[in-house]
């Protein structure tokens, strides 16, 4: 990605100065930067990212090759943050709710997600979600 294109994580500033920091040092100030960040990370394909930043709690045996296929099988076109719970710099639990759009085998589809992150020493960690059906 050229470094002058807007990150898709829709926060209308570029990649290099947005997500790409927080893809190379795994460092999220923020639940909700975590959650951009680990959303672009689905539309880069960064899989070792993702499950990086999957607290240790919730890296099942599968999870490398879950991500792998969701990375492959959906194109992830818009992002919509809803609502956030705490996750500031100073807090240790925090909760995102969000709206996703994707492209699946030429239809299209929305994934809606109530996100549970947590730290992890220092860093914020996603937890699990509550996928709305």
């Amino acid at each position: 990605m050229k470094e002058e294109n807007l990150c898709p994580c829709d926060s209308g500033k570029t990649y290099a100065t947005c997500c790409e920091r927080y893809h190379k040092h795994h460092n999220a100030p923020t639940a909700e930067a975590l959650m951009r960040s680990r959303y672009a990370a689905f539309v880069f394909g960064l899989v070792d990212y993702l499950v990086e930043t999957t607290h240790p709690s919730h890296r099942t045996k599968h999870l490398r090759e879950e991500i792998a296929f969701t990375c492959k099988a959906l194109a992830w076109t818009d992002l919509s943050v809803l609502e956030c719970w705490q996750g500031g710099e100073n807090d240790k639990v925090g909760k995102v709710s969000f709206r996703a759009s994707f492209v699946q085998n030429d239809a299209k589809g929305l994934h809606e997600e109530h996100s549970r992150f947590k730290r992890f020493g220092k860093a914020w960690m996603y937890v699990d979600g509550d996928v709305k059906g």
